[in-house]
């Protein structure tokens, strides 16, 4: 079994991204975002209704201060900053899915925090020592061989590594930056393949055609990315054919 994940809840208004009703239907948990890279209080809630309607699970999906930029660029904030930031935003979606009926089963960094906690190891700890504080049983999802999962894991936090169907690899086995050509994939079959490859090979194909080992228990489908729903089904229905089965890992 693998956990599909997607990005949802980030409309903001009466402006919208993605299709998060009809991603529900195919995966398995919803990182949900929870105010400060995206999605108003309305939103957020009635993502929360619909996921718990759906049976997925909820993740806290927290980042940087930063509604213009969606999360996507670094900010140099201090850890102490940092920390009460993440508590805030799990806290604040937390109450609405509570309301909603469910609750926050885990807590995924989004965007650009998601990337500087690979190797900044101020704000891996700041992320860590908020998960923490608020709930040291949620797993947190991140990088194979990140600096947060590897604190994580030290802070005796369920540290779940993750796989992302659409973005490109480095030979590192990092993600190809958004800013360089190619980063984000947009091949329908090609991503399902990619995907059937990581959960069964646990290897994906880099940038320079390398094979880069890749373990694990959670694969990424961002809502936003143009085609997105057709991704998922494709991604799911290929898994089925194969006998593999999404379940949630929370």
């Amino acid at each position: 079994m693998v956990d599909l994940n997607a990005d949802l809840g980030e409309g903001y208004g009466t402006w919208t991204l993605g299709d998060d009703a009809a991603m529900l239907a195919v995966v398995t948990s919803a990182n949900i975002a929870c105010g400060f890279h995206a999605g108003d209080p309305a939103t957020l809630l009635r993502t929360c209704r619909e996921a718990v309607a759906a049976g997925v699970r909820i993740g806290a999906q927290v980042g940087y201060h930063d509604l213009v930029g969606f999360g996507r660029r670094f900010v140099d904030v201090t850890a102490e900053d940092l920390t009460a930031d993440v508590i805030y935003q799990i806290g604040a979606l937390d109450g609405l899915a509570r309301a909603a009926g469910g609750r926050v089963s885990y807590v995924k960094p989004h965007g650009a925090l998601y990337n500087t906690i690979v190797r900044h190891e101020a704000q891996a700890q700041a992320v860590v020592d908020a998960v923490t504080a608020y709930d040291a049983s949620l797993p947190v999802l991140g990088l194979p061989g990140s600096e947060f999962l590897r604190r994580a894991e030290t802070a005796g936090l369920r540290a779940v590594p993750e796989a992302f169907a659409d973005r490109a690899y480095t030979p590192e086995g990092t993600l190809v930056s958004r800013r360089e050509p190619g980063a984000v994939l947009h091949d329908v079959e090609e991503v399902a393949r990619r995907v059937l490859q990581l959960v069964t090979d646990r290897t994906v194909t880099a940038v320079d055609g390398s094979e880069v080992v890749v373990d694990a228990a959670s694969v990424c489908l961002h809502g936003d990315t143009p085609a997105a729903v057709d991704m998922a089904l494709s991604v799911r229905e290929l898994l089925q054919r194969h006998g593999i089965e999404p379940a949630p890992f929370a």
